[in-house]
């Protein structure tokens, strides 16, 4: 995949936008709705309505994920700088799905306080939130050297084949790495890997396997902000590519399988009904209580975080749990 660059910025603050264009989210649409299982790509749920949702998820009560990874960082900081301050002596601190840095800048001002040398490199799926968390940096720690990248995951690993010397520590926190299957975990982690020299660390925030009742509430909030939040990319399929998805014939659905640790989440047809993409020229049909397979969000236990970590090319050095042990920040060395 080739990766066109944008530059944008003064000496502190810059940023390189990986272009997400039109084209591949009509491309991805139309494939996911016309598999035989039909999907949607959870990257595309960030537009500036999707943004503003997830804000309102985090604050919700039911939503555990973000407050106990804040509680690791505000109670454990200490012991995430003496890790870092014993191996390296400068490094480049990158971001994968930064977000709004609400939760990174606790960390930010510990490090910059204990005079760690480093520059901050938040990336992103979502330019809006990029552009927005690169400002507040600026305004909130001008002392902070702030590199910002605008792309999905993936094209930014691509990105770092061009890599400098100097070493690298990435922080993939909120439990991101549950968007994938065990299997996509492991490819995406050995690429990653593959990416880094050997010494190089990753901080990754991984949700706890708990009562299920606690997780399935995270993700199917009473309140319905999730669910407005899940149909809302219809709603952006809509104005992007001129649809006419009536959001009220789709019922939000999740569900949590204890064995495997998947919570997952779809969309759910009413009824039988056939929609139409006029800017791509497509029909698509539902049958009644057809489902759109959304998004899944793993849990793992503390052994299959190990696991995972010796399969894909690192090894833990440290795991961090909040009080309540539902979330654990766990520290991995590249072999």
């Amino acid at each position: 995949m080739s990766v066109k660059l944008q530059f944008n910025g003064s000496e502190q603050v810059s940023e390189k936008i990986f272009a997400l264009p039109a084209a591949e989210f009509a491309k991805d649409v139309v494939a996911g709705l016309t598999a035989d299982k039909k999907f949607l790509s959870s990257k595309y749920f960030y537009d500036e309505v999707g943004d503003q949702l997830f804000q309102e998820i985090m604050g919700l009560d039911s939503y555990y994920l973000t407050r106990a990874e804040f509680d690791i960082f505000e109670k454990r900081s200490a012991e995430i700088i003496k890790l870092l301050s014993e191996r390296l002596e400068s490094f480049q601190l990158l971001e994968f799905g930064a977000g709004d840095g609400t939760k990174t800048k606790v960390l930010l001002r510990s490090f910059l306080e204990a005079g760690l040398d480093f520059r901050y490199c938040p990336i992103d799926i979502s330019d809006n939130v990029l552009k927005g968390l690169t400002e507040s940096l600026h305004n909130e720690l001008p002392d902070l050297k702030v590199e910002g990248l605008h792309g999905d995951y993936f094209q930014v690993l691509n990105a770092l084949n061009m890599k400098s010397d100097q070493r690298k520590v990435i922080m993939f926190l909120g439990s991101n790495i549950g968007n994938f299957s065990y299997e996509k975990a492991q490819d995406f982690l050995n690429a990653m890997s593959g990416n880094l020299h050997s010494g190089d660390l990753l901080l990754i925030g991984i949700d706890l396997k708990k009562d299920p009742k606690v997780i399935l509430e995270a993700y199917d909030d009473p309140e319905g902000v999730t669910a407005r939040f899940n149909l809302n990319l219809l709603s952006r399929i809509n104005n992007e590519l001129a649809a006419d998805f009536d959001l009220d014939s789709f019922k939000h659905y999740a569900s949590y399988n204890p064995q495997n640790g998947e919570c997952r989440s779809y969309l759910m047809s009413k009824k039988e009904q056939t929609v139409t993409l006029e800017a791509v020229s497509t029909q698509i049909h539902f049958s009644a209580w057809e489902e759109i397979h959304m998004e899944i969000s793993k849990k793992y236990s503390l052994q299959e975080i190990e696991r995972l970590a010796e399969s894909s090319g690192f090894r833990v050095k440290k795991q961090l749990m909040d009080d309540r042990q539902f979330f654990v920040d766990s520290f991995w060395e590249v072999r």
